[in-house]
């Protein structure tokens, strides 16, 4: 019989149709093809194919130049511009501002056919810190209220460029996303004076159901009432509400955490296309006690259409029991 749960966090429901129930091998896929041979701007010599870098981290070589490891550039294409002034406006009974913001390409690889799941940890590190570089540099800008730092891989998930890359965006605005997963952990925090997310973890570690994999310092798992089949989050186990605060020894292991999580969703689910983004606190706000930074990682197997758009509910044909279990028996690769 189907099911509603509640996410405890922002009061979403969703169904869990268990009568539509689905195994990996079920979902219509939409996996990853190989990379093709292409001239891509994002590989080696090709430097004077995008804009100039912001960071790199380098071997060898000048800027914009080979020799680098990892590299950040402005966006081809921003969505917002960083020149100008923030104005407000009103037009009417609307409001309105000027589109002021940054959009940057931090690039993983100088190999085109290298996915982020491919790469030694020591890689995926030096692209965590990279992120959390530009991250703080951006919060200095007060302009900008929030940083969404993301990842789309293949074309299913919005990707237009083959070459491993994740994207950040500086926004004048909080996210109304953001803002109702925020207010959810401080209404919890109020009645209770515990953090919500630092409660999932501990109820997840000591059940196990929806846990995929644990360490000393990161907890990833199925949440309890996930919008999407084989919907994954990456959890700190310490409390720390900025992602952009993380120190050496965490960003070292969430690099494992993170390669890890992503070959067994790779093994179980053929390389499917995902989204996978950083959900941290507001950039101008003090430490938080009641949010907690985490990733969370959606393979595209599903599609959104009139019900989800019209309700706000989400069906998911996968409870996250089965998918933890399936994650799990996939071993570490």
């Amino acid at each position: 019989m189907p099911e509603l749960r509640k996410d405890p966090v922002t009061g979403r429901w969703v169904i869990i149709a268990t009568d539509r129930a689905k195994r990996p091998g079920e979902f219509i896929r939409h996996p990853v093809p190989p990379p093709s041979a292409r001239v891509c701007p994002y590989d080696y010599g090709n430097e004077h194919k995008t804009p100039p870098e912001i960071l790199a981290y380098r071997n060898n070589g000048g800027r914009d130049e080979p020799g680098w490891r990892v590299r950040v550039v402005p966006h081809k294409f921003p969505v917002l511009g960083i020149e100008g002034e923030l104005s407000r406006q009103g037009e009417g009974m609307y409001d309105k501002m000027t589109g002021i913001g940054a959009h940057e390409v931090i690039i993983e690889s100088p190999e085109h056919s290298a996915t982020l799941a491919d790469l030694p940890e020591r890689q995926i590190e030096e692209v965590l810190w990279a992120s959390k570089e530009r991250i703080n540099d951006l919060k200095r800008d007060v302009r900008f209220r929030y940083v969404i730092l993301f990842k789309n891989y293949g074309e299913a998930a919005g990707a237009s460029l083959e070459h491993g890359h994740s994207q950040l965006i500086a926004l004048s605005v909080i996210p109304k996303r953001v803002k109702e997963e925020v207010d959810g952990a401080k209404l919890f925090y109020d009645m209770k004076e515990r953090c919500i997310f630092c409660d999932i973890l501990r109820q997840e570690s000591a059940t196990g159901a929806r846990l995929v994999l644990e360490t000393d310092r990161f907890v990833a798992l199925e949440p309890y009432a996930p919008r999407f089949p084989f919907e994954t989050w990456i959890l700190p186990k310490r409390h720390e509400s900025h992602y952009e605060d993380a120190d050496a020894p965490t960003l070292q292991n969430l690099a494992w955490v993170l390669r890890s999580t992503l070959r067994k969703i790779d093994k179980t689910l053929e390389r499917p296309a995902y989204n996978l983004m950083v959900h941290s606190a507001p950039l101008q706000e003090p430490d938080l006690p009641y949010y907690h930074w985490h990733l969370e990682i959606i393979p595209r197997l599903t599609k959104v259409a009139g019900f989800e758009w019209g309700t706000g509910f989400y069906i998911n044909p996968t409870a996250p029991e089965e998918s933890a279990r399936f994650l799990r028996e996939a071993g570490l690769g």
